[in-house]
């Protein structure tokens, strides 16, 4: 009797294959699919850009699919990761914020479009193969917890993900660490068991975010001025684009003590520049939030926060200060608090809810 049907995004990769084979293990009825959101690569880049993203990863997935004996499709999701990623991921930078894509992509993409396709076509769950896990909570709702290896857990991506999506989601890899994942994969046979994890942003595979923006930018991208907290020129800049709040490398200023961003002025093309100590904050403020393990936040609760991906965490009090807005105040200053990144509250194991920073 089978526990119903899961479309499994696959990209190729490991983690995604060895979920595909568990949950065919665990008696679902398995559909790969690998969504093809990359816009037009030239073959050297497909080659290159091994990623979740490329079309390489078509012929990697279809060789696990056959080999497991569960049907594959490539859906075409172009359109909804144009909207939903690559705009909103130049129009951030143009705004002197810094974005997170891969956070838009899980909302958006990943989740939104494909579940709605999987939905259409009869399907009860879809299924990642990311490192990061699902349970319902005693209050009645869905939140995800931390995976069973901190080494690699993926949770940080994935706070913007709705109640209603989370209902039809799967993710069997959570349980294991990357170990165990590729053990799996070389015991069964997989080609990709070795295969190496996809970095950085898959549609800027060289990593050079400027070059891209500028590429699909509406206008050319002005110089500027790098400046004090209290406005003193201090040089000239190559363009917002180039720079996002904390950054110390590649500024080309050199002022006798270490320099970093604190600022970013789009109004007036400026970067404002000052010290180590001028970097730190006690305070952060965020909207367009997602709450997940409760509904929303009645009252000041204490809570584990992460800034950034890699940003190892810190304790702070969190409390609602509008109506779609959040306050928090950590216990040490942290530094690099940046515009457009994500701030994602831990309750325990189990994720909170976070938002955008302002």
């Amino acid at each position: 009797m089978s526990k119903g049907k899961v479309v499994v995004g696959m990209s190729g990769g490991v983690d995604s294959s060895v979920a595909a084979w568990l949950l065919k293990e665990q008696g679902y009825d398995v559909i790969g699919v690998t969504m093809q959101i990359w816009q037009d690569e030239e073959n050297e880049v497909q080659e290159e850009n091994g990623g979740c993203c490329g079309l390489s990863a078509v012929d990697d997935a279809r060789r696990v699919a056959s080999s497991i004996g569960i049907p594959y499709y490539v859906m075409n999701f172009k359109q909804e990761f144009q909207k939903n990623v690559i705009d909103y991921f130049t129009k951030e930078y143009l705004n002197g914020r810094t974005p997170n894509p891969c956070i838009a992509c899980n909302r958006y993409v990943k989740w939104e479009a494909l579940l709605q396709r999987s939905l259409s076509i009869g399907a009860d769950y879809i299924a990642t193969g990311h490192y990061a896990r699902i349970d319902k909570l005693s209050n009645g709702r869905y939140a995800i917890r931390r995976s069973a290896t901190l080494a690699k857990d993926q949770t940080y991506a994935l706070y913007n993900l709705t109640q209603e999506q989370l209902a039809h989601t799967l993710m069997p890899v959570g349980n294991y660490s990357k170990d165990q994942i590729r053990e799996m994969a070389e015991k069964i046979g997989l080609q990709v068991a070795n295969k190496p994890d996809s970095q950085d942003i898959c549609f800027v595979p060289d990593g050079d975010y400027a070059s891209f923006i500028e590429e699909n930018a509406d206008a050319p991208i002005r110089q500027g001025n790098f400046v004090t907290p209290d406005g003193k020129i201090l040089g000239k800049h190559k363009g917002i684009i180039h720079y996002t709040v904390g950054q110390r490398k590649g500024l080309g200023l050199a002022l006798g003590y270490p320099a970093f961003v604190l600022e970013i002025r789009p109004e007036t093309d400026e970067v404002v520049i000052g010290t180590y100590e001028e970097s730190l904050t006690h305070t952060l403020r965020a909207n367009e939030l997602n709450f997940m393990s409760v509904e929303d936040l009645t009252e000041p609760m204490r809570v584990f926060a992460k800034i950034r991906y890699n940003h190892k965490g810190a304790w702070c009090t969190v409390e609602k200060t509008g109506e779609d807005e959040i306050t928090c105040t950590f216990d040490e200053p942290i530094r690099a608090v940046t515009p457009g990144q994500a701030v994602v509250l831990y309750d325990g194991e189990y994720v909170l809810g976070g938002g955008t920073i302002l």
